[in-house]
């Protein structure tokens, strides 16, 4: 819960770059995407191409600048 105002915050900036997708691992989609790509902590945190290609992952937070940094921003 501690990360969603950091992730609600880089949805907002944003917006039309990139999509935020959250996933409930409680529920039985959710445990299927988390075995899919081996999530067994939470939050965790995975930045794609728009390929499909993971450009990098990060668990317990996630950096703002990286992901500015990942769209080809400052």
């Amino acid at each position: 819960m501690a990360a969603k105002p950091v992730v609600d915050g880089i949805q907002t900036r944003h917006q039309g770059e990139l999509t935020v997708i959250r996933v409930n691992i409680q529920d039985p989609s959710g445990r299927a995407i988390a075995d899919r790509y081996q999530l067994s902590l939470t939050p965790s945190f995975l930045f794609f191409s728009n390929d499909g290609e993971i450009l990098w992952r990060a668990v317990g937070a996630v950096d703002p600048g990286q992901v500015a940094a990942s769209l080809g921003g400052p």
